[in-house]
């Protein structure tokens, strides 16, 4: 643990900026005594552009200064870092800066100078957390981009060789190697024959042994003799081969989480190849194959929707909660089971396209300015093209991309009106505006289901359809203020 949380220090760069320099260097030293790579600085002007130039990802600086003060430094810094993590210090405690200022220039702790460092310790050890854990996400976030943007390649009908190469080229792009292969069986003329393909600079060894004694229930990756292993099944979900990698270096958590979608998407790769190969003759497995296909887009497109909400702990369970009452009011409603099954399973995914809206929108805690929230406002048509990679997903790209449309033509992201809005995506509207007022925020607290309630019926057939407001209010009647909340939420 000690370990761990020296290499994290290592990896963060601090700058503080005082106009003392006894202060300046009194900091650097008792930081740099706990790991941590700090430079200083005395003049704001000369700090501004370091910041500009270097990206430090933490911004100790004092309040009062010469030329100018230490908000105004911030004000700066902000216009072209909305990321760097910043702790302002001050002397005076009767001069601090008002709370507005720290909450508009998105200032992370406030610091009373003293002899002792140990609180001061404390905010920046705090601050280390935030960033480790964005560069976590950041890191699923780029390697979900690959996963996402190769995926329509090694299903290409091609060659098992050509398929092979693309795999192990992109488990490399995934996970830094010195080499890797791929071994497993396949068929041939109703024969099953091995098949070996390989990558970089590999020692000489028996690669099917290395697999031969690995128990793969329960697991999907296991390490041996150096590699990293991982299973190739087939549409029984048999391990009849894997793919070896052998890392340049110990491989983090999240490397070997990409690496497992990934195999799951090659495993689906290659069953499809083998598949094409005996279409003619085996006419039933090609349906069983596609089904396969069907299954590894809906986990890589699930995982994308967890990657959504894990960005921002305080939406976390929003997407289950909007799909269940969603699913509720559709039943309420006396729509089909079909229907209500479409618009449960759109619900789930209604906020994929925020993969797409950049950390420092997305989690931002105060009010978005305008070109922020036009950026915001492109996640249901995001959403949509994400979820036309796959024909099952059809049904529900109008009622994602329609879910922040309004009765009254105001909405976006087509100005829909009335009936031109898709029914499921008028559900959706009233589901998500109901989970989302009453829900915490880092700016506001949650709306009480009363207030929510007056909200939702204020709006109607102008922001929601009167029928589903209807079928919302009966709901809520019928199972009790407390029980509603209970069903369809986590708020109670």
């Amino acid at each position: 643990m000690r370990r761990n949380r020296e290499t994290a220090q290592k990896q963060i760069s601090i700058l503080t900026l005082d106009d003392d320099s006894i202060m300046t260097s009194t900091i650097q030293a008792y930081f740099q005594r706990s790991g941590y790579q700090v430079d200083v600085e005395n003049d704001p002007y000369a700090a501004i552009e370091r910041v500009r130039k270097n990206g430090y990802d933490i911004l100790l600086l004092d309040f009062l200064m010469s030329p100018i003060c230490g908000d105004q430094v911030v004000e700066e810094i902000r216009k072209f870092n909305p990321e760097i993590f910043i702790v302002l210090l001050t002397g005076h405690k009767s001069m601090a800066p008002p709370i507005k200022t720290i909450r508009q220039l998105d200032i992370q702790g406030y610091y009373e100078k003293s002899d002792r460092f140990d609180q001061l310790e404390l905010l920046v050890e705090s601050c280390v957390k935030s960033i480790r854990q964005m560069r976590t996400i950041r890191g699923y976030q780029k390697g979900l981009s690959v996963v996402v943007d190769a995926l329509p390649g090694i299903y290409n009908l091609q060659s098992m060789e050509h398929i092979s190469d693309g795999i192990l080229e992109m488990v490399e792009e995934l996970l830094p190697a010195k080499g890797s292969f791929l071994a497993f069986e396949t068929e041939q003329k109703g024969e099953r024959v091995p098949f070996l393909r390989m990558r970089g600079d590999l020692p000489e060894c028996d690669y099917y042994r290395l697999f031969s004694d690995v128990e793969w229930e329960g697991a999907n990756a296991v390490q041996k003799d150096g590699y990293l292993l991982l299973p190739v099944s087939d549409e029984t979900h048999k391990a009849v081969g894997g793919i070896g990698i052998l890392p340049k270096s110990e491989p983090q958590k999240e490397q070997i989480q990409l690496v497992k979608i990934f195999s799951r998407q090659a495993s689906a790769a290659i069953y499809n190849s083998q598949l094409h190969q005996r279409v003619n003759e085996q006419n039933e497995e090609l349906t069983q194959a596609y089904q396969y296909l069907e299954d590894g887009y809906i986990q890589t497109i699930d995982t994308l929707r967890f990657v959504v909400e894990t960005r921002d702990i305080e939406t976390k369970g929003h997407s289950e909660r909007v799909s269940c009452l969603a699913a509720a009011l559709a039943g309420e409603m006396g729509l089909e089971k079909e229907d209500v099954e479409r618009i449960r399973v759109a619900g789930l995914f209604h906020d994929i396209g925020k993969v797409g809206v950049p950390d420092g929108i997305l989690l931002k805690p105060g009010k978005l300015t305008d070109s922020e929230y036009d950026e915001i406002k492109k996640h249901p048509d995001a959403g949509a093209k994400i979820l036309s990679v796959f024909r099952p997903f059809s049904d529900m790209i109008p009622i994602v991309r329609g879910h922040h449309e309004r009765m009254d033509g105001r909405g976006y992201p087509d100005g829909l009106r009335g009936e031109e809005i898709p029914l499921g995506a008028r559900i959706i509207a009233v589901a998500d505006s109901f989970d989302a007022m009453i829900s915490n925020r880092q700016y506001r607290s949650g709306l009480g289901i009363d207030r929510a309630i007056s909200e939702i019926r204020a709006g109607r057939e102008t922001q929601f359809d009167g029928r589903v407001v209807d079928s919302f209010l009966s709901l809520v009647e019928r199972e009790g203020e407390e029980g509603f909340l209970k069903r369809f939420s986590s708020h109670v």
